[in-house]
């Protein structure tokens, strides 16, 4: 080989190596420049609740369906702009539901229920109110907690051998809208094995022998969505965040090894928690992409990136998609930064879970004080945290720089502000010790000295609390607000309202009463408003289930009650009336629960802060001679972990915030509380260890079957099991209210019972308020005469 031709294969040798080395060095800056950002879900009543209103107002027959139908078109076109805006490489389609996207899902796979009488092929969208919302022959749905949220989902009924069958317009019809407006389209689906487990079968045994059927209807959505162009398919399973016995793992390795063929590719998404202990059944799946919520869960992220094949996408869920805090920005991409060297485009950013649970947007927020707003992040905020990121991963950091200088600057402020740390309630928590949650008495003591104080009949009749919300309520409230109405005379439009509610009451023959509630916005938010370390907001509404919102408050420091809050109100009730009139507060554990609650300190510390504001109102209701206090936590059952290995921590802390709350009164004084739409059976033990000397809980829309785990248990104490469903119009016969009352006979001691809703009548209207108790009275009355026939009275 001569020198030229040696000189020739050297070059080419250097060649190709400057190739190989340029198709690296291409392949590095591609895979570390590329990061893609998308939402698992959108908050959906509208920045202004717009759905709100134009649900009610269709209720109502104020308005037609097509007007609503073109409210709902505007809302998910806002929708999809914010997310192109905020710069999402997909917008989420298909996770708007005008009620709920479990009932959407069921009409959609026509599950529906024969008691209704509807075929699936003519199910429009007033049908699926029927569902929701009952019929004069009919109840609705049950309805019970989305997980650990306070999202009521509508439980689909299902039965042996059902049998299931496609009906998608609705749903296509909303992701062609997205693509028509020019968006690329990630649609979004609840898995097939979530939607089973949630499901109620009338033989639960049963169950699981429906999935082979459902799946068929999956199967044929999915190839749908193929042909329609859909690239991407986000599939929820949020239960692999909780408990799942072997049968229900070996459900999820069926379900996906039946779709792993003429479909779109598969996001699977988990949120709530740790996916952990499934992950080798997780990378045995055939999906294209796994999300996982590293805000709730962050120790899952190594394990889980070690051992997603190369090959699939990583959904990184960093930005908190349950709370409403900024994320640390520096601190995120400290934990991208790894990720994205390894994975590149295959690394995509998120919310840890659908922004349904935050509000839409800070711009609306005027009175927040300035420091506390700093360190705030809505829906449209935590979008643009995600596009910071992106770019300081894509671009660098000079990119982003204002961005993240702001973050810092929040963080130190949060971690330093005397706004955030009291000394005063440090030291009333190091006083707590634990005698103050116990009563001087048992029970069964108690029981006899407040039944001879109270002289109550056989099945006593009572309310949850709150009454009818009126338009004249709201309209004082409002001109209160807007100082278009003074103290004195906002004070005087309440004791109107206050009055006239012991009125009915009295005439309807009630033998607890209730001061009705009037001048309360929410439960939670009316004794935040009262209560050093929370903030209120203007707009910061959030959906809790169908039209029903919530707003609720940001508990950023540490609590005190600086005066009592509702000793006036009470007080001025009981002159109304030689009644008794229970006080009304809401309990610690929902207060935490229904709030944006503080993330830089353990729960537990701050439902202790909680406990003790609470108690003191507690002490103050019972100087001012009010002899029983209704404590309610309807959000106790709500705050359990999804595993139940993490159960005992937080029930042995739950349980201690109410008694600490509730202990410091005498035997004579009754206290009550009150849990409605969740599962209690499996904590029974810890709601018996409450000790509260009455319980009143939602059974109706189950037909009384959440009392049998409370008779099985052998409850020692009172308690309410609910009569009539209070979440819908209808008012149901007296017919069905005794036979509830009679079922409740039977499986509890009628001496231990007391008759009442299942929840406050705050959403609805004094016409069918008036007419349900008034059968609820009757019935009581009618079964008190059958049981005094038998002999049966209340015991001294």
């Amino acid at each position: 080989m001569n020198e030229i031709q040696v000189l020739l294969k050297t070059f080419r040798l250097l060649e190709a190596v400057s190739q190989n080395r340029l198709r690296a060095v291409n392949h590095t800056l591609h895979c570390t420049t590329m990061a893609l950002t998308h939402t698992l879900g959108f908050p959906r009543v509208g920045e202004r609740r717009e759905l709100k209103f134009a649900l009610e107002s269709y209720w109502q027959g104020a308005t037609a369906l097509d007007t609503l139908e073109r409210v709902v078109a505007d809302l998910c076109e806002q929708r999809w702009r914010r997310q192109a805006d905020a710069g999402c490489s997909w917008v989420t389609s298909g996770d708007f539901a005008c009620y709920d996207l479990m009932l959407d899902h069921a009409a959609m796979f026509g599950a529906l229920p024969r008691r209704f009488g509807l075929d699936p092929s003519r199910f429009g969208l007033a049908d699926s109110f029927a569902l929701a919302r009952g019929t004069p022959e009919q109840p609705a749905l049950e309805m019970t907690k989305w997980f650990d949220t306070n999202y009521h989902y509508l439980v689909p009924e299902l039965e042996p051998g059902q049998t299931f069958s496609l009906h998608a317009s609705r749903y296509l019809a909303q992701l062609n809208a997205a693509r028509r407006a020019g968006h690329p389209v990630k649609a979004v689906l609840i898995g097939p094995v979530t939607f089973l487990r949630l499901s109620k079968c009338a033989v639960p045994d049963q169950k699981l022998s429906l999935l082979p059927a459902l799946l068929e209807v999956y199967a044929q959505l999915l190839d749908k969505l193929r042909h329609e162009g859909i690239e991407w398919v986000q599939i929820d399973e949020p239960v692999l965040a909780g408990d799942l016995e072997p049968e229900w793992q070996q459900a999820l390795r069926t379900a996906y090894h039946r779709l792993q063929s003429e479909r779109p590719r598969l996001l699977l998404a988990t949120y709530f928690g740790s996916v952990l202990p499934h992950l080798a059944l997780l990378t045995t799946l055939p999906v294209d992409g796994l999300h996982i919520d590293v805000v709730r869960a962050p120790e899952q992220l190594q394990p889980i990136a070690a051992a997603l094949p190369a090959t699939s996408v990583l959904s990184v869920g960093i930005v908190d998609g349950r709370n409403v805090w900024r994320c640390d920005l520096r601190r995120a991409l400290h934990t991208l930064r790894p990720l994205q060297v390894e994975r590149g485009e295959r690394l995509w950013l998120a919310p840890s879970c659908s922004l349904l649970h935050v509000p839409y947007s800070l711009d609306s927020e005027t009175r927040l004080g300035s420091q506390v707003r700093s360190w705030l992040a809505f829906a449209y905020e935590k979008l643009d945290e995600l596009e910071v990121l992106r770019r300081a991963l894509v671009e660098g950091e000079d990119s982003v720089t204002d961005a993240l200088t702001q973050s810092d600057t929040a963080v130190v402020s949060r971690q330093q502000s005397r706004l955030v740390h009291n000394d005063y309630v440090a030291k009333r928590q190091r006083a707590i010790d634990p005698s103050m949650s116990t009563r001087p008495s048992p029970f069964d003591a108690r029981i006899a000295r407040q039944r001879a104080a109270l002289s109550l009949p056989l099945l006593p009749t009572t309310t949850i609390g709150s009454f009818p919300q009126t338009p004249g309520i709201r309209a004082a409230r409002a001109a209160y607000k807007r100082h278009e109405l003074n103290a004195f005379d906002y004070l005087q439009a309440m004791r109107a309202e206050i009055a006239h509610a012991i009125r009915e009451q009295e005439r309807l023959g009630l033998d607890v009463l209730v001061h009705g509630e009037p001048e309360r916005n929410d439960m939670v938010e009316y004794f935040a408003e009262h209560l050093f370390g929370f903030a209120i907001t203007e707009q910061g509404w959030v959906q809790s289930y169908g039209s029903r919102c919530v707003k609720p408050p940001i508990l950023y420091g540490d609590i005190w009650r600086p005066d009592p809050i509702t000793v006036d109100t009470t007080r001025y009730a009981q002159s109304l009336t030689d009644k008794p009139v229970k006080g009304m507060l809401t309990g610690p554990v929902t207060m935490l629960q229904w709030s944006f609650v503080r993330d830089d300190q353990p729960r537990e510390q701050t439902a202790r802060q909680l406990a003790l504001a609470i108690r003191d109102e507690v002490g103050d209701l019972e100087k001012a001679g009010i002899r029983l206090v209704q404590i309610d936590e309807p959000a106790f059952r709500e705050g359990l972990p999804l595993r139940r290995d993490d159960w005992p921590h937080y029930l042995a802390w739950a349980v201690d915030a109410f008694k600490l709350a509730s202990c410091g009164v005498r035997d004579e004084t009754q206290i009550h509380t009150h849990m409605c739409y969740s599962e209690f059976n499996d904590i029974l033990p810890a709601i018996a260890a409450l000790d509260a000397d009455v319980i009143t809980i939602e059974t109706s829309r189950s037909n009384m079957e959440l009392l049998d785990g409370f008779a099985a248990y052998a409850y020692p104490n009172e308690i309410g099991p609910g009569v009539y469903d209070i979440h819908a119009p209808r008012v149901p016969s007296l017919d069905e209210m005794q036979r509830l009352l009679e079922r409740a006979c039977q499986v509890v001691p009628p001496q231990r019972l007391w008759v009442n809703p299942d929840c406050g009548l705050k959403t609805r209207r004094w016409p069918e308020t008036v007419a349900a108790l008034g059968s609820m009275v009757q019935a009581a009355r009618t079964m008190r005469a059958r049981l005094q026939e038998q002999g049966v009275d209340q015991p001294a």
